[in-house]
């Protein structure tokens, strides 16, 4: 390690890992159940050391493919999803049999763009995710192609494990391929070519190093280097590797340099707040009492029901309010944990009222400290 730029991933907590079509598949040959039980072994050792992980998984097409010997991804939807709803079928099966060896128990959650651009969905796949993770069972996600109402793609998993890396919060995105990382140039063209071992996410030059795209799935070197940069939007550390190194999740945990390691420009809450401070609308206004506005803008508390004197707007739960102190002054803005409705009617209620007023509880919280910028 060198200026110890890898020190933060041994501290990492919640991983989102993503495993690329040519692993899943053994390069097309298909499903590799002796690689998938080798990630779930070091999956396993990971969760026993307490580390939260959540699998992106691909390989659903192309197992659909190999179920039915087709040796062409097609371009139709209608045959994409077919192949999809085959091949999911022993994708899951795989997976659920290798962490079963370990006693661990999976979840298959399948996501649409749709799911992670609607706000009440985002929140409610983000609720989801973290239930599981809070029952120590391992998220498996994919996409949801056999439903999709256009082109199947996010683009591409790559850029939906750096959304879901987002969704959840994840210290680290690892991005496990079948090359070694990203080279300065195509290593297949130019053996002499040098792996990259650290940059900034983020950083235009490494695009101009990228390649195109593998020919099982929809990503190459250039979507993770994208992916990398999303995932840095919410403070995420992204490494892409070899799959088939040798306990590669635990090397790379241990901060080991081993693959290309893309470091975020800011940590997790200060590009979360940056991302609040830019935002130019916001939805409704609740306006404080004395007490709450102090220990908001002395102390960087919370916000609770009981703080707020009124409630201005016709929000959604997850969207952007102003809170204004008794003069109507603007001294915060966040994301809200209830609408506007539910808000009227907890609003000046002690926290534990919520669940008998509202007849359930989504947050103690009207709007967490971690999700509130002060202006």
């Amino acid at each position: 390690m060198t200026g110890n730029r890898r020190e933060a991933l041994t501290r990492a907590r919640r991983c989102v890992v993503k495993i690329g079509s040519a692993l899943v598949t053994n390069g097309g040959l298909g499903l590799d159940r002796g690689a998938i039980a080798g990630w779930a072994a070091q999956i396993a050792e990971l969760r026993r050391r307490g580390i939260e992980v959540v699998i992106v998984t691909s390989g659903a097409v192309a197992a659909g493919m190999q179920r039915l010997g087709r040796p062409q991804r097609p371009h139709a939807l209608h045959e994409l999803q077919a192949m999809a709803a085959i091949g999911q079928m022993g994708l899951v099966q795989v997976y659920e049999s290798a962490f079963q060896h370990h006693g661990l128990h999976t979840a298959q959650v399948l996501l649409t763009h749709d799911d992670l651009t609607s706000r009440p969905r985002y929140l409610n796949a983000r609720s989801t995710l973290r239930t599981l993770l809070g029952y120590g069972v391992i998220p498996v996600v994919n996409e949801n192609d056999t439903v999709a109402t256009e082109e199947i793609r996010f683009s591409d998993n790559d850029t939906l494990a750096a959304l879901v890396a987002n969704l959840v919060e994840a210290d680290l995105l690892l991005i496990l391929t079948d090359r070694e990382g990203l080279y300065e140039r195509d290593p297949r063209v130019d053996a002499r070519a040098a792996l990259v071992e650290e940059g900034e996410a983020g950083d235009r030059r490494l695009l101009e190093m990228a390649g195109g795209s593998g020919t099982l799935g929809r990503g190459g070197m250039r979507t993770k280097v994208l992916a990398a940069e999303r995932a840095a939007r919410s403070g995420a550390a992204t490494v892409i590797v070899s799959g088939r190194m040798p306990d590669v999740l635990s090397r790379v945990l241990a901060g080991d340099r081993v693959g290309t390691h893309l470091r975020p420009a800011q940590g997790r809450l200060a590009a979360r707040k940056q991302w609040l401070a830019g935002q130019l609308q916001v939805r409704g206004r609740l306006t404080l009492d004395a007490g709450a506005s102090r220990v908001i803008r002395e102390a960087g508390k919370s916000l609770l029901p009981v703080g707020v004197k009124a409630v201005e707007g016709a929000f959604g739960r997850g969207e952007i309010v102003a809170c204004v102190d008794p003069d109507g002054r603007e001294i915060a803005r966040g994301l809200v944990n209830y609408g506007a409705e539910e808000a009227r009617k907890i609003m000046g209620q002690a926290s534990d009222r919520i669940e008998a007023i509202l007849g359930y509880i989504d947050e103690p919280e009207l709007i967490h400290r971690d999700n509130m910028v002060l202006l």
